[in-house]
């Protein structure tokens, strides 16, 4: 949905320079305090909403930024160069809590909902996987069955972001009681603290500290019609798709900005650790390890951005290139996997240990191969696009 009102690219490179002030004063030292925390500290969040990143793919005309998807990843490779859990606490937000609103709701969703998420008022969450529907879309077992002029849902969800932090959550329900496709799934604006909605403790987690996941329970909570995304029953996997394609585009830049991170962390540290009488950076082999991350890093950058002006170029007929999306998810996740490997490795026993930045973003790093479609399903999505076509 183009924004009439987008920054010149004057204004848009004052913008990038305020948030690669904001990562390296204020972001990067903050890192330690994420440590063993279930959720990013608020002061911390409220620099996060003051520089306008909730907002920054929501239109002008409801609050927000209204950047075109190339800036958003332009904006995005710098945010995520600290750590990913900055991202984390309004990713959800900017991608599948505010997009399905944004392309599938009505007008009264979007001028109820948009401007608070652009302001950072209102945190989403996103309800879709269950302990029986992850990658299975399909499986989803939640039930939203009509009552009179209400819905009424009963189920869980479980691994959602930001869940315990959450003001609003897009649920996805089945409204067609004993259905198992897609057909049957309906998407709703499910308000936090409406009867019958709780949350489990935070997850313990690999990595990720700082940025909280939990199970989601619905106990006979009732909504009003008017909570269905769009006003229509089954069209709950195209708005989740909305909003999932955006996301894992937005994954895939993070995974550059962490390989850039600790591409740089690897190089700062072999210039200046000595072994057998000279700095490590001067060892051929230690080279070629830096040189096969650099080449990673470009590449995956590279792909990102050209598959980010071809989303804009799109607009709404964005079927083309759902394909591309999984491709940038998928090498971008492999792509840190392996330059997180190399960091670690050519920190030696120092990058095993506790406290060093390495180590952490190696935990944080295993995640990006899982989550918003893991790996496989990605090369699947891919594989049978190629087929049909």
């Amino acid at each position: 949905m183009p924004d009439a009102l987008l920054p010149t690219a004057a204004e848009f490179d004052t913008y990038l320079d305020s948030i690669r002030r904001l990562v390296r004063d204020a972001l990067i030292p903050a890192e330690p305090r994420l440590d063993g925390q279930e959720t990013l500290p608020e002061d911390l969040t409220l620099r996060l909403a003051e520089i306008g990143l909730f907002g920054i793919s929501i239109p002008s005309r409801w609050g927000g930024l209204g950047l075109t998807m190339e800036q958003q990843v332009r904006v995005m490779f710098e945010v995520t160069y600290a750590s990913a859990v900055y991202r984390a606490r309004f990713s959800t937000t900017i991608g599948l809590g505010s997009q399905p609103i944004l392309y599938n709701g009505t007008d009264a969703q979007r001028a109820e909902w948009l401007p608070r998420m652009a302001s950072g008022a209102a945190t989403a969450a996103f309800a879709l996987t269950e302990p029986e529907a992850g990658s299975d879309a399909g499986g989803v077992r939640t039930l939203a069955l009509r009552d009179g002029d209400d819905f009424v849902i009963n189920g869980s969800k479980r691994y959602i972001t930001n869940a315990r932090q959450a003001d609003v959550f897009i649920v996805m329900a089945r409204t067609e009681a004993g259905t198992r496709d897609a057909a049957g799934i309906s998407a709703f604006i499910v308000p936090a603290g409406t009867p019958g909605l709780s949350c489990g403790p935070a997850d313990r987690k690999m990595g990720q500290d700082g940025s909280a996941t939990s199970e989601v329970f619905f106990d006979d909570v009732r909504v009003p019609a008017s909570a269905l995304i769009g006003g229509r029953e089954g069209g709950g996997f195209k708005t989740a798709m909305r909003g999932i394609n955006h996301a894992r585009l937005h994954v895939a830049v993070t995974c550059v900005g962490q390989a850039q991170r600790l591409l740089d962390e690897t190089l700062a540290y072999v210039k200046q650790r000595n072994q057998f009488g000279q700095p490590l950076a001067e060892f051929q082999l230690v080279q070629a390890h830096l040189a096969d991350s650099r080449a990673d890093v470009l590449a995956a950058r590279s792909m990102i951005l050209e598959t980010a002006r071809a989303f804009d170029a799109a607009g709404e007929a964005q079927g083309g290139i759902i394909a591309d999306i999984a491709c940038c998810k998928l090498f971008a996740s492999e792509m840190l996997g392996r330059v997180a490997d190399r960091a670690v490795q050519l920190h030696g026993g120092a990058g095993y240990m506790r406290g060093m930045v390495v180590e952490q973003l190696f935990r944080d790093a295993r995640l990006f191969r899982i989550f918003e479609g893991a790996s496989d399903i990605q090369r699947l999505l891919i594989g049978k696009t190629m087929v049909r076509a």
